[in-house]
């Protein structure tokens, strides 16, 4: 398998690092970034790898060569000017297997990339672009996708104030059909792939691919940047991150919990996020834990919202978890209602299933779909039906005391925490989990 590394930038903000040399060889824990790049794709079987070479090209072909020392087939071709990250690659396409993976070289990850290979041949699509949500999605360019992965649109900065969007970022990683980009070889240059090339892409009727991950990725391009990406290494988060490998997470129920409970929340300007539940899930997500909403939605059953309708409100509450600087990893809903006898109501989801809370189907999904391990996790909420779903799932759970604040017999038992608030139970979790 090949890869195709953008190696040529200056690395200007990092001039006090680097000196002279090319962006990717600053120093991250004793090699550089771009040493710790072509690990990566050694231990995943991508063993040719292409660096497109810009400025100062010497210092990286002296320290790579062929690269028989690293474990892979390295080849070096350079660009005369600059072209952009999609000019660079149209010009080198000759060069390029029929699929390939492209990445940054400012770019520290730690991702599975056959997964991301396998998802990406699964998928059919021109590209594949790997999405993720961040902590700052407020000045970030964001992607949207249909509910079957399918990027339908591209939002760049500013956003504007009266809209709201999924928390999910270009992470500048791709899988790429060289077929598909044939069209675009004599395409002026400089042209830039999430600016330029991607969207018009779109625009000609190419399918692309989101393929959403929780996995440790981060631009380390300006010093701030690379002191956070260089903290994460030296903790052993980034070693961690890998959806190869079981991550403890917290499952985290929505109503009561992360908002207002109002009797059923069916429209965004219904949806109020309670005091505490950002700043409780900013604090997981700094620590590495991977953070899931499963939530019951009668609603979609019941005729009171679409799943169109659905999204937007998890859109501001991603919106305005993103304003506090958290995010989640993953939403997962049960649309179902086994009672009958409502105006409006869908007869095909008036079921009895296995998503609805208190059965486990949703944290089953997630944990299968994310590669979760449930011996490390934890589950909040704020109903009997939530500590129900603990117990059924083997998960310790810690009541929050808003929303129903566990009002009823509690007849499954007591839980492990009673905390005021979302950033209270996290406090109690981060106390109690055993270290990774």
């Amino acid at each position: 398998m090949q890869a195709v590394i953008l190696a040529g930038g200056k690395g200007t903000r990092l001039r006090d690092r680097l000196g002279d040399l090319p962006k990717p060889m600053v120093d991250l824990a004793g090699k550089p970034l771009l040493e710790h790049q072509i690990d990566l794709l050694r231990t995943h079987g991508f063993t040719d790898v292409v660096l497109l070479l810009g400025h100062n090209p010497d210092s990286i072909r002296n320290y790579f060569g062929d690269g028989s020392r690293f474990g892979v087939s390295i080849r070096h071709i350079v660009e005369d000017e600059p072209l952009g990250s999609a000019g660079a690659v149209l010009a080198a396409l000759d060069a390029l297997d029929e699929t390939f993976l492209l990445v940054y070289g400012d770019t520290m990850l730690n991702v599975d990339l056959q997964r991301f290979w396998t998802a990406h041949a699964a998928s059919g699509a021109a590209a594949s672009l790997l999405i993720h949500p961040n902590d700052h999605p407020f000045d970030s360019d964001l992607v949207e996708i249909d509910p079957a992965g399918n990027v339908v649109a591209f939002h760049a900065v500013p956003h504007p104030p009266d809209r709201y969007y999924a928390n999910l970022v270009n992470a500048a990683l791709y899988m790429i059909r060289k077929d598909a980009l044939a069209p675009w070889r004599d395409a002026a240059a400089p042209l830039d792939f999430a600016r330029d090339l991607f969207p018009r892409m779109l625009q000609a009727g190419q399918r692309l691919y989101g393929y959403r991950s929780r996995e440790y990725i981060k631009d380390a391009g300006t010093p701030k940047r690379l002191d956070h990406v260089i903290a994460d290494y030296l903790s052993g988060r980034i070693g961690r991150s890998s959806a190869a490998t079981p991550a403890p997470a917290v499952f985290i129920d929505r109503d009561g919990t992360i908002n207002e409970e109002v009797n059923r929340v069916s429209e965004p300007g219904a949806f109020r996020i309670l005091p505490g539940a950002a700043e409780g899930i900013r604090k997981l997500n700094r620590t590495g834990l991977v953070v899931v909403v499963v939530t019951n939605q009668p609603v979609i059953a019941r005729g009171d919202c679409t799943e169109a309708g659905l999204r937007e409100i998890h859109d501001k509450m991603e919106s305005g978890l993103g304003d506090a600087g958290a995010f989640v990893d993953a939403i997962y809903y049960c649309p179902h209602h086994p009672d009958k006898g409502f105006a409006g109501e869908r007869p095909e989801l008036k079921i009895r299933c296995d998503c609805r809370k208190p059965a486990i189907g949703l944290v089953t999904q997630a944990c299968r779909d994310l590669n979760l391990d449930p011996a490390r996790s934890w589950f909040v909420g704020d109903s009997e039906t939530d500590l129900l779903t603990a117990r059924n799932a083997g998960l310790p759970f810690v009541l929050v005391d808003t929303g129903h604040a566990g009002r009823g017999a509690m007849q499954a038992g007591v839980p492990e925490f009673v905390a005021a608030s979302v950033s209270e139970a996290a406090d109690f979790i981060l106390g109690r989990r055993s270290p990774q």
